[in-house]
Parts: structure tokens; sequence; C-alpha cells
């Protein structure tokens, strides 16, 4: 229910707001036509009264057009009446009419009516109010010009296609709005997957390891921790994640902490420098939003465990972070064995996803991007890009 009502502001309402429009502007219209032309009207008093009514219905009627909810079939029956009325009543107010072809007592205000069929309930509404728009512009002429043959049919063309219009905005809107709420769910179990591959997969595949080297029991432990680690990652890989939120609709944290606008990156990346690993920093604070500044360290993180795991406890990495007025980029290298071609692709298809989520699926949700260079006996090179205002978010 909520996108149908985000669907009908987006296509619907700029079309009730010119209709509102239209019905005042040729309102006062038909009123002026009949002013200046008054002096050939036979019973001027029928036109005085039935452009009096006219008149009194479209102001008073305003709010019931200007959106779909209030603009009722009961109102809309109704309108079409007012607009029939005026056009079977133009003979007995001015009987010259049916000979000189002039306009009727409504006017072209008739049209508002079939456009406001059009735009509540697309073309097979309007052309129901088209058609007895038609038969009593007919029915009033009695003897219809070629002229009057051509007003009325293009009337009736252009309030179909008005309608058919607004139908194929209302199924595109419809379709965007899925869209987007499958792209919102997709980016959810992303976000999962990135952390269940840094949190439990990891500890599943230590244990395994651990078990296995430890031999007895613990081995058999490793190899269920094992199995579970496949079954987890084939459930991430193929997309089963269930969303999960906190009871107030975020994504947890603390109620009421008051977060700072921007977080010094090197403040986030310091706890990973040690014996094996360097950080150079920029003597200057790197600030960034502060889901920005998170989501860059576990990224961050992310590489810094990929060098231990693939290229063993003895190697080497290095963090290096450069702040430019754009962007902030961090780079991660290692000296160890590099990623052998077409390695990352296969660790994807076996639902390995540590590279494709928890780090290049991180950048590109803060706009940024994430490049890996690996040459084969000559480590490994992780390039983070983040930019600065699509980053915060």
């Amino acid at each position: 229910m909520k996108s149908e009502r985000v669907v009908r502001m987006s296509v619907e309402q700029p079309l009730w707001r010119a209709l509102t429009a239209y019905r005042l502007l040729t309102m006062v219209y038909a009123v002026v036509l009949f002013a200046l032309e008054r002096d050939r009207f036979e019973r001027a008093w029928v036109a005085v009264a039935y452009l009096a009514v006219m008149g009194v219905w479209t102001l008073a009627t305003l709010p019931r057009v200007a959106g779909a909810a209030r603009c009722t079939r009961p109102f809309l029956a109704v309108d079409l009446v007012v607009a029939l009325a005026g056009i079977l009543l133009t003979p007995l107010a001015d009987e010259q009419a049916q000979h000189i072809d002039g306009p009727t007592l409504p006017s072209i205000w008739t049209a508002g009516v079939v456009l406001a069929f059009a735009v509540k309930g697309g073309w097979r509404w309007a052309c129901v109010a088209s058609s007895f728009v038609a038969a009593a512009n007919i029915v009033e002429r009695g003897n219809p010009s070629r002229d009057t043959l051509h007003n009325v049919l293009l009337v009736w063309v252009a309030s179909i296609a008005i309608g058919y219009v607004v139908e194929v905005a209302r199924a595109s809107e419809r379709t965007l709005a899925h869209a987007m709420e499958i792209e919102a769910r997709t980016r959810e179990r992303e976000r999962l997957a990135r952390d269940i591959h840094d949190s439990v997969l990891q500890v599943l595949a230590m244990v395994q390891r651990r078990g296995t080297a430890l031999g007895g029991e613990a081995a058999e432990l490793g190899r269920m921790a094992g199995e579970q680690e496949v079954a987890l990652r084939t459930l991430v890989s193929s997309g089963l994640v269930p969303t999960a939120r906190t009871a107030d609709g975020g994504t947890g944290g603390t109620p009421g902490a008051a977060e700072p606008s921007e977080i010094d990156l090197r403040t986030l990346l310091a706890p990973y420098s040690g014996s094996k690993v360097s950080f150079a920093e920029p003597g200057a604070p790197v600030p960034l939003a502060p889901a920005a500044a998170r989501e860059t360290a576990a990224a961050v993180g992310a590489a810094l465990d990929n060098v231990r795991r693939h290229a063993g406890a003895e190697a080497s990495a290095w963090i290096l972070v450069e702040d430019w007025p754009d962007e902030v980029v961090v780079t991660v290298r290692d000296d160890g064995p590099g990623i052998p071609e077409g390695r990352l692709a296969q660790a994807e298809g076996e639902g390995r996803l540590g590279v494709a989520l928890s780090i290049r699926g991180r950048l590109r949700e803060l706009g940024g991007t994430a490049e890996l260079i690996s040459v084969p006996g000559q480590g490994t090179e992780v390039e983070l890009r983040v930019p600065r205002g699509k980053a915060e978010r």
C-alpha cells in the first residue's frame, strides 16, 4: 500500500494540479464568452442559470480534483451530468446555436470532465465519458457539421490517449518501485553476507584448521566445522540470507547515542599496525563520515585477513593512507606469493566471497572502487578509493 501511494504522488499529482487549473480557466472562459455574445441568446436567463450552477460546482469541487483519493466515481458521474446538461441546454438558451455551429454553454470546460475520467480510471473510463459527450454534442447539433464531428473526434482520441499514457506511467512506476525494493533487499543481503564472512565463516575455518592439526576428537570437531562452513557459504552465495532488523527498524546501535559527524580514519586503521603490518598515515586527521570510515576500515581488515590466510603468517603487509581533496585512497600491500590468475573467479564460484563482498561490496556501497593487483611471486596490492560526499550515508 505504501508503494502505491508513492506511485500516485509521483505520476498523477502533476496531472491533477494541471486539471484543477484547467477547470478554473475554462469556467472563466465560458462566462466571458457568454458575456461577449449575450445579445444573441433568446433565453439568456437559461444560460445565466446554468453558468451560475457550473461556476458554483467548479469552485466547490476543486478539492475533489486535487487528487485521486477524493475524485470518486459518484463525483465523476455528477460532474459528467453537469457537462451533458450544459450541452443539451444550449439550444434552449440559443435557438440559433444549431444553425451557426457556435460553442455550447460549457464550451471547452467539458473537456476537463473527460480528462478527469482519463486521469482517474485510464483509457477505458475516458472512452466512456468522451462517448457520452460526443453523443450529447451530436444530439445538440441535430445536423452536426464537419467541424462538430472533428471536435468530437479530437476530444475522444485525446482523452483516450491521455488515459493510456497514465496507465503506462503507473505501470512503469510500479516496476521501478519493485526494482528499488529488490535492490534494497539485495544490498541488505550483501551487508549481512559481509558480516557473516568477517565473523562466523572465519571462526569456522579457523576451528577446522586447528582441529585437523590437533587430531583426535578435535579433528572430528574440525570436520563438523568445515561442513558447516561449506553449508553457510552456499547459503550466503545463493542469496537466501533473510533480512534482519532491530525492533525499531534500524540496524542496531546504542539508543540515544550521539554519533560524531566525522571520524578520523587513522584512529580506526591504527589498531591493525603490528610487527608484520606497517601503517603509513598523513600527519593531519583524515575525516570521513562515520559509516564510510567504519566500512573502509572493515574492508582493510578483510584485506589483511586474506594476507594472513593466503600469504602465510610470515608475510608482511603495509597500509598506506592518502588524503586527497575529493577522495581518500587506502592501499594494502603484501609481499606474499600473489594470487594465481583466475583464482578470484574460482573462489566466488565456490562461495568464498571475501574479496567480492567484504572488500568490493563495501566500497561499491560507498560509491567508491576497490582495485586488486596481484602478480604471482610479487605479492598483492588492494587499492581502496572512497569519494568524499558520496560516501556519506
